[in-house]
Formats: structure tokens, C-alpha cells, sequence
């Protein structure tokens, strides 16, 4: 699946909603477009990940996973 572009004043404005850091792009475990936090958010060495669908970032802590890094 093909990672989404962003004009780069958008990617300058995403951020997490729960800790405010910046976005990575990443795939989650299933290949598909993600973007995970670029410093532990939910403890030591633990990251929310946010699911990219149809090429919009949902930045919902709710629908985040947190992973460990």
C-alpha cells in the first residue's frame, strides 16, 4: 500500500494528540500506512501509532495503538 504525501505544511502541523509530539511515517503490522510518535508517549519505549485511512490520518487516541519500541 502506498504511504500517503502530505504538503509539508501539513506534515509540520500533525501531531499527536495525547502527548503533541511529532508524527513518523510508519506501516503498522499489516503493511498499511501509519504514523507512530516520534518519543515515548505512553511510557518508557511504548509509542501510539495512528491508522492512515484512505490516506487521511485518524488522530483519535482512541483509535491509537500503542506499541513498543
Amino acid at each position: 500500500m502506498a504511504r500517503p504525501q502530505y504538503e509539508s505544511w501539513v506534515r509540520e502541523i500533525l501531531r499527536c494528540p495525547v502527548g503533541g509530539h511529532p508524527l513518523l511515517d510508519v506501516v503498522d503490522d499489516h503493511g498499511a500506512p501509519a504514523l507512530q510518535c516520534a518519543e515515548d508517549c505512553d511510557g518508557t519505549g511504548r509509542r501510539r501509532r495512528y491508522p492512515v485511512t484512505d490516506g487521511i490520518p485518524v488522530l483519535l487516541a482512541d483509535d491509537a495503538v500503542v506499541v513498543t519500541v
